[in-house]
């Protein structure tokens, strides 16, 4: 089944393989797919002699498999042929079941997985054309390894479709425990397991110590301008630590980039990678998937503390935690988001082929999602606030060229109507002549701009009413040795290339208010 060049591939990556590794495959003998998924694995495990394939037939059974190591079960399950886009997972899966991979979290992150409460059984639904759903897997793949009490199920939709209907699900991944959702659409190791302790708990363990860690520099956010930052004060010879929920911040969920100068297009998943691979290149140390839980800003040596138990102290910090997808804010948002209310076409859109969908907003964004949807739905109609569009005119150019979008300006989402378990309205306010009026569709992609991500410093830090951290020319806030950058500040203009240009302003202002004696 499997190309020959691919499996000599595969034979390179397992040729380090130390552990016994068996895949313990369950079919109902008259299944369709059972002679295909058997072929798969037998080609898998041709590649090394410390795989091999055991068989289960049972009448009625669900097409899987599991992993086992040792003839230990593992709890990662795949449901499914994990090809496409879930090849990955399942050579990482094999990997990580060894021991092996790099994308083991460190050792903060692993004690938050293991704290988790109860007995976890966890299962996310997936397209194998779905290039979103592969890190959500690997990352609940990992907690399984992690966390004994945890069992991860891979499931493709595409076999198990009365599933899909029965839990109403219009975007992948889904992710369900004991059959509750959890999460729906992109998302990481950090975003999931911040899910998963605000929906089970965790027990702490008292006789952990905080582990503290202490530096010349803390940076929080690891988007452009905390990447920028960081590389900067690195570059003085300064130790410099990168406190992120993840690296790349709102990049990761950018797709055509074609404004950064010098680079003539790029996208936001490798523009991501290329910030890491490039904070790497020097003595930077990056603490990923961390969420912050207090800090102290007001005294000379500042504190950070994260979840886990993490101290960071040092006397400059450098703010960067950028901005968040806006919400709309009105009646039925919450309740049906994932259910008809999405914030990315690329991840969602394809489930709305030659259907009826909205866009809200009229910036660049906004036209964006209504010209990639416009390639798939049926039809497409733009809500815009404003009295005019504000995208750059070669998109409003295009949008008006294209025959199934429809855009409407001064006009005013006020409630997002459904029938309890998916979207099927928006009740829209006319700004001019005040009159409401309800419009069917099938989904809604909500456009409408970023929110600064400043929650945790607002009792810290003085904000504008738009709650951007308050910043002077030198990105300098209000506190001695406190700075921020980027999307998080009252800086105009939210772009990437201005972000990065703030980060390296703040690093240099830190550098020289040191030299100054203005800090320590």
């Amino acid at each position: 089944m499997l190309d020959k060049n691919i499996i000599e591939q595969v034979k390179d990556i397992f040729a380090s393989l130390k552990s016994k590794i068996t895949f313990k495959v369950t079919t109902d003998a008259n299944d369709v797919k059972k002679q295909e998924l058997n072929d798969f694995l037998n080609d898998i495990a041709s590649t090394s002699e410390k795989l091999s394939v055991e068989y289960i037939e049972q009448t009625g059974a669900k097409l899987h498999f599991t992993l086992y190591k040792n003839d230990k079960a593992t709890g990662i399950t795949f449901r499914g042929i994990p090809n496409g886009h879930e090849f990955t997972s399942l050579l990482l899966a094999i990997l990580n079941t060894d021991g092996q991979g790099k994308n083991f979290p460190d050792e903060t992150i692993q004690r938050r997985i293991k704290s988790l409460k109860g007995k976890l059984k966890i299962k996310t639904y997936v397209s194998l054309t779905c290039t979103n759903c592969p890190e959500v897997v690997q990352a609940l793949n990992l907690m399984s390894l992690i966390n004994p009490n945890i069992s991860h199920e891979m499931i493709d939709g595409g076999l198990f479709q009365q599933e899909i209907t029965d839990y109403n699900i219009q975007g992948v991944p889904a992710v369900y425990i004991n059959d509750e959702t959890l999460h729906i659409g992109r998302g990481d190791l950090g975003i999931l397991l911040e899910e998963l302790e605000d929906k089970v708990g965790t027990q702490d363990d008292e006789n952990i110590k905080p582990i503290e860690r202490i530096y010349d520099t803390i940076v929080i956010g690891g988007g452009p301008a905390g990447a920028s930052a960081a590389i900067y004060t690195a570059r003085k010879g300064l130790k410099v630590a990168v406190v992120a929920e993840r690296i790349g911040g709102q990049v990761n969920d950018t797709t055509s980039i074609q404004n950064l100068i010098s680079v003539p297009e790029t996208n936001g998943i490798k523009l991501a990678n290329d910030l890491k691979t490039h904070l790497t290149t020097y003595d930077v140390d990056i603490f990923e998937h961390r969420k912050l839980t207090s800090i102290n800003l007001k005294d000379i040596q500042k504190q950070i503390v994260v979840k886990g138990g993490e101290v960071f102290k040092a006397p400059v910090v450098i703010i960067a935690t950028g901005a968040a997808w806006r919400k709309l804010g009105v009646e039925g948002e919450a309740k049906y988001i994932g259910h008809g209310v999405h914030f990315c076409q690329h991840c969602d859109g394809p489930f709305y082929k030659g259907k009826n969908v909205a866009v809200i907003g009229g910036g660049n964004s906004g036209l964006e999602a209504a010209i990639d949807l416009a390639g798939i739905c049926k039809h497409v109609t733009v809500f815009e606030f404003g009295e005019t569009l504000r995208a750059d005119n070669v998109l409003q150019e295009k949008a008006h060229k294209m025959q199934n979008i429809d855009i409407y300006t001064n006009s005013q989402t006020t409630n997002v109507i459904g029938n309890d378990t998916k979207l099927t309205a928006l009740r829209v306010k006319d700004r001019i002549t005040d009159k409401e009026k309800e419009y069917p569709f099938d989904g809604v992609f909500v456009q409408i701009g970023l929110a600064a991500n400043s929650d945790p410093f607002k009792g810290e830090l003085p904000l504008t009413p738009k709650h951007e951290i308050k910043v002077d020319e030198y990105c300098r806030t209000s506190i001695p040795g406190v700075y921020a950058a980027g999307d998080v500040t009252n800086v105009p203009y939210k772009q990437i290339i201005i972000a990065m240009g703030e980060g390296a302003k703040a690093a240099l202002s830190a550098f020289e208010d040191r030299l100054r004696g203005i800090i320590g």
